[in-house]
């Protein structure tokens, strides 16, 4: 396995948010702390650089200490647009995704992710809690920048059929479904808040 690979962590922050009331998820806070430093805490110690993918509120993202990219076009175009935009700004052999929402993700998770897609040369290890997959928990090799590229231009979307076109991997996490928990609605925060 190669060690020395140079691995980027990619935040993604960019959607619009509508049942959380156009609010930017990110910054919403969980327990007083903004959603995206939980991100930003897991990805820390496994990547050499963190980028934020956000198509707004930029100074708040900043203050963090982090690079901000903006999706190339202004369309708010989905997960996979902010996964190309990532991809346009770093020199990384691998990123490793992760969305700005789910505050119960650890970093033993995400190596979890970085090891499987090492050990078997994939293109994308993504997250499977046993039951459905989650395809915005991913580790993705940089040599997908042209496919994504031509798969964004075609006027797709879908993540799930563009990894269906790619050596991808699931990682199980069975046994821990719950660190998928993301927050969707002020209700769901609440909820989440409770425990």
């Amino acid at each position: 396995m190669n060690t020395s690979a140079k691995i980027t962590g990619v935040i993604l922050a960019g959607g619009l948010a509508r049942r959380m009331n156009h609010q930017d998820k990110g910054l919403v806070c969980y327990k007083n702390r903004p959603l995206v430093s939980y991100a930003i805490a897991a990805l820390a110690p496994l990547v050499d650089e963190t980028l934020i993918n956000a198509n707004r509120h930029h100074e708040q993202y900043q203050a963090f200490g982090l690079r901000v990219v903006a999706d190339q076009t202004a369309n708010f175009d989905g997960p996979l647009a902010g996964i190309l935009t990532a991809m346009m700004n770093t020199d990384a052999d691998v990123l490793l995704i992760v969305p700005c929402d789910a505050p119960l993700m650890t970093s033993e998770h995400l190596q979890k992710l970085l090891t499987t897609r090492a050990e078997l040369n994939a293109d994308v290890a993504v997250a499977f809690d046993g039951e459905r997959l989650h395809p915005v928990f991913l580790a993705i090799h940089s040599r997908l920048q042209a496919s994504l590229q031509d798969y964004l231009a075609s006027g797709e979307r879908k993540v799930h059929a563009w990894l269906a076109l790619q050596y991808t991997v699931q990682v199980d996490f069975s046994d821990a479904p719950d660190i998928f928990t993301n927050v969707n609605t002020l209700a769901e925060l609440s909820a989440l808040e409770v425990h």
